[in-house]
């Protein structure tokens, strides 16, 4: 692959860190990051002190493009209740790629289970901002009570990001009418 030729090992390694967790899981190997990389254990440890900082730096390098794809552009002119419902449209379009194996930070958290690991810290830390987006929006919205609604938001996506990711159900059809329940239960606009 020609990208794979001029892309830097750093990023290869990151590349990798993406692609092999988000389809194998966190326990995934060294030898087997450094192979899909192409990358020497020696020059792994080199760049990242350890499995974990390289599994949270890809992570966080991810954030950025994740953010993009769900949220709406910050300048656009459709309601609160609108660009709340673009993110849970998103969702259900990513949902139905055939790879799609869930949100990749709520799969973190749960593999590891360690609130003080460095890749779950950054994948809480994606949580909460979307969290605090849909307070944001809750609260621009005039939502009666906007913590709630963003707790409650955050639940909704998280149980159709998961149970879309292990095959038991899509979100098309069913996550929709569920937020607009929960907006309208808030007098939402």
């Amino acid at each position: 692959m020609t990208t794979e030729a001029k892309s830097s090992p750093r990023e290869r390694l990151l590349e990798a860190a993406a692609m092999l967790t988000y389809r194998d899981g966190v326990g995934i190997g060294v030898d087997a990051l450094c192979k899909a990389a192409g990358v020497s254990k020696r020059s792994m440890y080199q760049l990242f002190e350890s499995k974990d900082e390289l599994l949270a730096a890809s992570l966080e390098e991810r954030a950025s493009a994740y953010v993009t794809t769900l949220l709406p552009p910050a300048d656009d002119n459709r309601s609160p209740r609108q660009r709340i419902l673009h993110v849970f449209d998103q969702l259900a379009s990513q949902a139905g790629a055939p790879d799609f194996q869930g949100c990749r930070y709520l799969v973190v958290q749960i593999e590891l289970k360690d609130q003080g690991h460095p890749a779950s810290r950054v994948a809480r830390q994606v949580k909460e901002n979307l969290t605090g987006f849909f307070r944001a929006e809750a609260e621009r919205g005039g939502a009666s009570d906007p913590d709630l609604l963003a707790r409650q938001m955050i639940l909704v996506f998280d149980g159709a990001s998961a149970r879309a990711g292990i095959k038991a159900d899509m979100p098309t059809g069913l996550v929709t009418p569920t937020v607009t329940t929960l907006l309208d239960a808030a007098s939402m606009r």
